[in-house]
């Protein structure tokens, strides 16, 4: 980039290099344990801090909570002294570089919450030495990093790019994505100052193998992030409210995407299913639709898109609803099983899933309910504790139907196939279902 770095960022540049700089996480979730397993794979090591004395103790023990986060790997880190798991946050005191990896949720009213930012931010300048890299992963809206975080360091008498270094460089970890990881995904990075934005570029070109790509300032990295989801919220909304037509027409859209997948340009493919799930899709763009109200913009394409993916839980039911009624069933007289609560096949994460929307909608019909997930023992929906169970051919046969909502590849489809009474697959799962009652969303 040919900047030149300040004078006092020489010294943590040097440590950089060496890997003899020492990394704080604040957030063990599914962002910050993967995060920090990758960095301590690449030779630095990691204090990881979270206020959770659960997950502090399951990592001191070597136990992993995240599906595609295996024991063996935390308990190597954890034996070598190379990854040390504590809620004591006095311990930033010993380390270079600091990355907030916390959660942004929304409040009830779909506004922004960065209070896990701000308490994540107090606890740093409380603790923090001069010539440490501070930087924000957490998603959030376009600003935060500048206006809200930048302000907190400076009460502590810090002058960002000279006493202390702060960027924003947004996650981009997708749980279960055996193909693409923290290694060998792509890093945007925004700095406050030039300096700031070469130490941290040096950072990640030391953790990860491929391209690190600098932008002029943190809100262009901000906002970078938000579109990524943004884009992907608006896409699956558009073939969510096609399956909807396509249902009313008698048109398969499953075979319409195949179809039109064929194009080699100018057309993604995207799926339906029954809504939006995990962290990102379902909130993210509810942050750049603040943002946007915010300037005067009323980012209607965004609402709309948020209202279709809402919708589809109910969808489901009202379909599930239909093909009993159309067996002479009630669905409060229909013994139910359902497949799957995590968000997405093959992890444990149930963040926002649209399963838990459906069940709810269940329960609320007064129905039997089973839940079958081989990665979840319990969650909650509203205030119900449930329990999965195993899936066994005889719960398949006293079943009226058997919804698909996650279609984990761990499942015995073809137990379903040949007992089932009805099968309502809203995930077009990959098994060439015989079932004369097979029904796909």
């Amino acid at each position: 980039m040919g900047i030149k770095i300040e004078l006092r960022g020489l010294a943590l540049s040097k440590k950089i290099k060496t890997k003899s700089a020492t990394i704080g996480i604040v957030g063990l979730g599914y962002v910050g344990l993967p995060l920090a397993l990758e960095i301590v794979n690449k030779g630095f090591a990691v204090i990881g801090l979270d206020k959770d004395n659960e997950k502090i103790t399951k990592l001191k023990s070597g136990n992993s909570y995240i599906a595609d986060m295996s024991n063996a790997a935390i308990e190597k880190a954890v034996n070598e002294q190379k990854f040390k798991p504590t809620n004591d946050f006095s311990k930033l005191t010993q380390v270079d570089i600091i990355i907030i990896c916390v959660p942004t949720p929304t409040t009830a009213d779909g506004t922004p919450n960065i209070s896990y930012i701000v308490d994540a931010s107090n606890a740093i300048v409380q603790n923090v030495s001069s010539n440490t890299l501070v930087i924000l992963e957490s998603t959030t809206y376009p600003g935060t990093t500048e206006e809200v975080v930048q302000p907190i360091l400076e009460n502590g008498n810090f002058v960002i790019g000279q006493d202390l270094f702060l960027a924003y460089s947004p996650e981009r970890v997708d749980p279960g994505n055996f193909n693409f990881s923290v290694s060998n995904t792509p890093k945007v990075v925004g700095g406050i100052t030039p300096s700031c934005l070469e130490i941290s570029k040096l950072f990640y070109e030391s953790v990860i193998n491929t391209n690190v790509f600098a932008v002029t300032s943190p809100k262009v990295a901000e906002m970078e992030k938000l579109l990524e989801n943004t884009f992907r919220q608006i896409n699956i909304a558009l073939v969510n409210e096609l399956s909807q037509i396509c249902h009313k027409m008698d048109i398969d859209v499953w075979e319409v995407i195949e179809a039109a997948s064929t194009k080699p340009y100018g057309f993604m493919p995207f799926t339906p299913g029954p809504g939006v799930g995990g962290h990102c899709i379902p909130v993210d763009p509810k942050y750049l639709l603040w943002a946007g109200q915010q300037h005067g913009i009323a980012a209607t394409l965004i609402e709309t898109a948020d209202k279709i993916n809402d919708s589809m839980p109910s969808f489901v039911v009202t379909r599930l609803e239909s093909y009993l009624n159309a067996q002479g069933k009630e669905i409060s007289d229909a013994e139910i099983v359902v497949i799957g609560v995590s968000y997405k096949p093959n992890i444990n994460d149930f963040r926002e899933s649209p399963a838990l929307r459906v069940i709810d909608e269940l329960m609320d019909k007064q129905c039997g309910l089973n839940v079958i997930d081989p990665f979840i023992d319990t969650f909650t929906v509203g205030n119900y504790m449930l329990n999965t169970v195993s899936l066994t051919k005889e719960i398949i046969q006293k079943a009226d139907a058997v919804v698909i909502l996650t279609n984990h590849t761990t499942i015995d489809y073809s137990l379903i196939d040949q007992h089932a009474a009805l099968i309502f697959d809203t995930r077009n799962t990959h098994y060439l279902f015989e079932n004369e009652k097979y029904y796909k969303l």
